[in-house]
């Protein structure tokens, strides 16, 4: 897309706010639902279904992202994705985002290019756009997405609808980007399939409205880990939920990834965020839809197990924790 060279050695401070907004949306496609877009005091987007899902994350440099580890490009479209998945996981399809961005007066110009191309280009897997948002001053670098979704007319799936007895399975990676963030961390740069995960995730965002239309009782997206995320479900639905290992997947790359660094697959399986994967129950007589595998059953009780039995150790990612 490129700003010329010129350009590129400006910063935001130099560019104004009504200026950095005109490069982040100008020549841009929006989806057929924008009936009005960026530049106006609100945008304006149809709703069919009647009905809006909405849901916001924030990303905050050096908790969520660092510029050592991951592009300006591929940040942006990590942005996205977390809030996407979340559409996903009420069964719905997005249909626009809002992004607000704060960021020094000294940030260089092109650290945004990048981060709204990125963001561009995870929008455009789903034929949305950026359809608004807001840009400040502050002291750290910080995004905020709010992602848009239509239902299509069916209920959204929760968390608290799952049933004991009910079959719960997974879509999407898992365990790939907790791998990442091992390897990162240990000062490395490859292999590349697993820090690739942590710095873009993938999330099976077609996988969500697979489960609603199969009758999934309950969905959640898996940011803050397997065992985490099935915790809300538990707690929301009044169940117990038991993951099998013998039906959980552990790839051999994230197996070699462990060995190399003396850490334990299974447990990046079971514990690993930021792959945003979908978890969800389905009742023992649906067949599963394309892409989902079952990983464990509900039944009467609470809690999360692995095996019959709690699971010693961290269960996930938990802010201030």
């Amino acid at each position: 897309m490129g700003p010329d060279s010129s350009q590129d050695a400006q910063t935001v401070s130099q560019v104004g706010e009504f200026g950095l907004i005109d490069r982040v949306t100008s020549g841009r496609q929006q989806s057929p639902g924008t009936l009005i877009g960026p530049g106006d005091d609100a945008a304006v987007l149809a709703a069919p279904d009647g009905r809006v899902v909405a849901t916001t994350d924030v990303l905050v440099e050096q908790v969520h992202f660092r510029f050592d580890w991951s592009t300006p490009r591929q940040v942006g479209r990590k942005a996205v994705a977390v809030n996407l998945s979340d559409i996903a996981a009420m069964g719905a399809v997005p249909t626009g985002l809002l992004v607000g961005l704060g960021c020094s007066q000294d940030t260089p110009t092109e650290v945004v290019d990048e981060l709204s191309a990125g963001m561009w280009e995870e929008a455009q897997q789903v034929g949305i756009g950026l359809v608004g948002g807001d840009m400040v001053s502050a002291t750290a670098l910080v995004i905020s997405v709010t992602a848009l979704g239509d239902l299509q007319g069916r209920q959204p799936v929760t968390r608290s609808g799952a049933r004991p007895g009910d079959v719960v399975a997974v879509a999407g990676r898992l365990g790939w980007a907790a791998a990442g963030l091992a390897v990162l961390g240990r000062g490395f740069r490859s292999p590349v399939a697993v820090v690739g995960a942590q710095r873009v995730p993938e999330p099976p965002y077609a996988a969500g409205p697979l489960a609603a239309e199969a009758g999934a009782t309950s969905m959640v997206d898996i940011s803050d880990g397997l065992l985490a995320d099935l915790g809300h479900i538990a707690t929301a639905s009044g169940v117990a939920v038991d993951i099998r290992n013998e039906l959980l997947e552990v790839p051999q790359r994230l197996s070699e990834v462990a060995s190399a660094l003396g850490a334990d697959a299974r447990h990046w399986v079971l514990t690993g965020g930021e792959d945003q994967a979908l978890a969800a129950t389905f009742p023992p007589e649906v067949a599963l839809p394309e892409g989902w595998r079952a990983v464990g059953v509900t039944a009467e009780g609470q809690g999360v197990t692995v095996d019959g039995a709690p699971y010693e150790g961290s269960s996930g990612w938990e802010h201030w924790r």
